[in-house]
């Protein structure tokens, strides 16, 4: 009843039983799962377990904190794989002023790029905004007909409102469990059903009380319990909702 909406399984922390790992997903509960790439080699890899599972998507992008690998020509070979049947957005793209905001320009240069690729290829994005707010809600806000996701969503209340406003979705993952969560809270109670995506961002930001081990699928029962306690539904009444939105994000149809 799952679809874990953001999982960075061509990650190399799963090298060693990633094979074993994605064919116990249907047994556990995990109806779907979409690999987001980060540069263009990621891309490629997403694609290609994808490809060899009929219940994985992928996403392809290259990620802020990719700049200063990023090769002439690597927008070009962004593009050719969107046209790949597994691919249903473009992304991880976005905005990280956390690691580098030496680079701003060249930041959104790269992620003006990719929604412009995206709105081009009629596809959703993936967004990355960390400490990036203001900057991040004001590009995708000049585009009336972009749609997608702001994954593990840091925002404020009244962001949260905006983006909600235009038809944007709002992903949420382990850290809507972490004691320091006020905030993320906050967002959920004005979160309406139906714009809401459950990620683990796995192998990252495992939830309690799994924080501190490898993340994977298997852990969004953790992340639907909290966020069904906060909205006042079961944690499968969120779950179905949730896997729901995503299909209907990423136009994935019935399994």
């Amino acid at each position: 009843m799952f679809f874990d909406t953001h999982a960075h399984y061509d990650d190399k922390a799963f090298d060693e039983d990633r094979e074993d790992l994605l064919a116990a997903m249907r047994s556990a509960g995990v109806e779907l799962i979409l690999i987001p790439g980060c540069d263009v080699e990621s891309s490629r890899r997403a694609l290609e377990i994808a490809q060899g599972y009929e219940y994985v998507v992928a996403a392809v992008g290259i990620h802020p904190e990719e700049l200063a690998g990023c090769r002439e020509g690597d927008l070009a070979r962004i593009a050719e794989m969107t046209q790949n049947v597994r691919c249903v957005a473009v992304g991880e793209i976005g905005l990280d002023y956390y690691w580098d905001a030496s680079r701003k320009e060249e930041q959104r240069a790269l992620f003006i790029s990719q929604l412009e690729l995206a709105l081009e290829r009629e596809l959703p994005v993936i967004v990355h905004d960390r400490e990036a707010h203001g900057d991040c809600l004001e590009i995708v806000s000049r585009y009336d007909g972009l749609r997608g996701v702001f994954h593990c969503f840091s925002g404020s209340a009244e962001m949260a409102a905006e983006l909600l406003r235009r038809g944007w979705y709002l992903g949420f993952d382990g850290p809507v469990t972490y004691k320091n969560a006020r905030k993320a809270i906050e967002v959920l109670e004005l979160c309406p059903l139906d714009r809401i995506l459950l990620e683990t961002d796995s192998p990252y930001l495992s939830p309690v009380p799994m924080r501190g081990r490898r993340n994977d699928s298997r852990n969004l029962r953790y992340i639907a319990q909290k966020i069904g306690e906060i909205k006042g539904i079961t944690e499968r009444e969120l779950a179905l909702a949730a896997r729901d939105n995503g299909r209907r994000l990423f136009g994935i149809g019935q399994t």
